[in-house]
């Protein structure tokens, strides 16, 4: 049901967005942590671990630019391999956009720096149930993660060394879990099941044939690809609703 009026508000929609950070704050520690200690072990310091989260703020992005850093690449290669990784971002925000009528002008451009996996998959469902996009609501669930995330990365520099083992702990698992949720969370939408079969295939495939990081976004155009030739079903209206066989 569509929030009223009353209930539009600056301070609730921020609590609500604060509230709905909750989950992913936690699910995204532990990248967070493994990050930081990553980026020391490869030879970068403390600070310029904080600052490239700050400043890049995309789990894979950084993942995979500290690999690139520590060997010889050439920079227009990292920066391409950083634009392969991000570019599902791009998608996001082409949907997300027209839904933003509330966040106007350069608000928006603001809005579309935290426009994380996780914040675009909770505005999709967010509009889907008829609620309102607001800058309140979108920034109050957009800074939580953030400034998590870069205090995860700062306490992973400082601290990543002390754990020897940590993938024996399963923690890498509870961001995979977490999104799995979300993509489900969107399975009664029309074409759901084949467009995520085929991203599903497409990003396997590529993995094992072209390699990371591009599977992520091979994986996304072959999803992309499906949703483009498969007909949409039509929602009934009303009248037809109520003449449909039970």
């Amino acid at each position: 049901m569509p929030l009223s009026d009353n209930e539009i508000r600056p301070r609730s929609e921020l609590r609500r967005g604060v509230r709905d950070s909750l989950p992913i704050v936690a699910a995204a520690a532990p990248f967070g942590l493994l990050f930081g200690a990553l980026a020391v072990d490869n030879g970068l310091s403390v600070g310029e671990a904080v600052l490239m989260s700050a400043t890049v703020y995309a789990g894979a992005s950084q993942m995979v630019g500290i690999e690139l850093f520590g060997s010889e690449v050439a920079p227009w290669l990292i920066v391409f391999s950083v634009f392969a990784v991000n570019f599902r971002h791009v998608l996001y925000s082409a949907a997300l956009g027209r839904k933003m009528g509330l966040i106007p002008g350069w608000r928006k451009a603001v809005a579309f720096f935290f426009l994380i996996d996780p914040q675009f998959a909770a505005a999709e469902a967010r509009s889907e149930k008829g609620h309102p996009l607001t800058m309140a609501w979108f920034m109050g669930m957009a800074l939580p993660i953030y400034l998590f995330w870069i205090l995860e990365a700062w306490l992973g520099a400082l601290f990543g060394s002390l754990i020897a083992n940590p993938e024996i702990y399963g923690l890498d698992f509870l961001l995979a879990i977490y999104f799995l949720g979300l993509v489900l969370g969107f399975r009664g939408r029309a074409n759901w099941l084949p467009v995520v079969l085929a991203a599903s295939v497409g990003s396997v495939g590529a993995y094992f044939f072209v390699g990371s990081p591009w599977h992520v976004s091979l994986g996304a155009l072959a999803g992309i690809a499906v949703a483009v030739v498969m007909p949409v079903r039509p929602e009934p209206d009303s009248g037809e609703a109520e003449n449909m066989p039970v």
